[in-house]
């Protein structure tokens, strides 16, 4: 009995996109897209000054764009997510330097819209005869880690008025083990303030009518061991010069971020 044979994919039509005749290819090149694009994990690769860009299906499922098709082989119109998130990872690759980055929050496209996903990162200069030709990025979803056995559970109060921004981090603190409310505006949070109890107000500083401070300084004012936790895309330059205690958050945060704040306002919460 004849065992059955594997059954080889075609091999991509190179003609008509930006890298041209394989035979023409430096073997690191070769080497690189092969592994890319038999590997079940997604893959990005940046080629030559051009930034030709070559990705494998796992790559186009992870980040979901429809217009997406493997492998590639062209410059886009507008950088990945993988590469313009971080400019300083493309130019420690391009360097020669391997790094790697975990829980980075990068915009995937889920369900007809933009979301952001968790994602550890990992970078690989490509060499050829005359140094760095290439990068290659692998992607994969973060894990989230579950709360220690000996962490208790925080109750948190969201407010943020995106509603996919808030959606997001609702469901990642939900992972992380904690209690969580949420409302869209300052206003819609004070009735819940002063009528049930929370550990933290994790809030964005920008928010439409009452701002993120205001809101905080009023629960504040009403509730002294409220812990304060505020968002921005500005870092702590809004909130740094406060007159009451507060952390921030600069956004775009990844996961790492926000459990090693919690993990400090838990600490002093319930220190004895």
């Amino acid at each position: 009995m004849n065992s059955p044979s594997a059954v080889t994919p075609p091999a991509p039509d190179w003609s008509n996109t930006a890298v041209g005749d394989p035979a023409a290819w430096p073997a690191s090149l070769r080497l690189t897209v092969d592994i890319l694009l038999n590997s079940p994990q997604a893959m990005l690769l940046m080629w030559g000054a051009q930034q030709i860009m070559i990705y494998n299906s796992a790559y186009a499922e992870l980040i979901g764009l429809p217009s997406l098709r493997a492998p590639g082989g062209n410059v886009p119109s507008m950088q990945p997510s993988a590469w313009s998130w971080n400019s300083g990872a493309l130019a420690e690759a391009r360097a020669g330097r391997s790094l790697s980055y975990r829980g980075a929050s990068l915009p995937v496209w889920r369900s007809s819209r933009m979301e952001q996903q968790s994602l550890d990162l990992y970078y690989t200069p490509i060499r050829d005869d005359s140094g760095v030709a290439g990068v290659l990025c692998t992607l994969a979803p973060a894990p989230i880690a579950p709360l220690a056995d000996s962490a208790t559970p925080l109750r948190l109060l969201v407010v943020e008025d995106n509603a996919d921004a808030r959606y997001l981090v609702c469901e990642t603190l939900r992972a992380l083990g904690h209690e969580v409310e949420d409302v869209a505006a300052g206003e819609d949070a004070l009735p819940l303030l002063a009528t049930r109890h929370f550990d933290v107000l994790f809030t964005d500083v920008s928010l439409p009518g009452m701002s993120g401070v205001e809101l905080a300084r009023h629960a504040r004012q009403k509730t002294p061991e409220l812990a304060l936790l505020f968002a921005s895309g500005y870092g702590d330059e809004l909130t740094r010069h406060l007159d009451f205690p507060s952390q921030s958050l600069q956004k775009p945060y990844d996961i790492e971020d926000l459990q090693a704040v919690l993990e400090k306002i838990a600490a002093k919460l319930h220190a004895p």
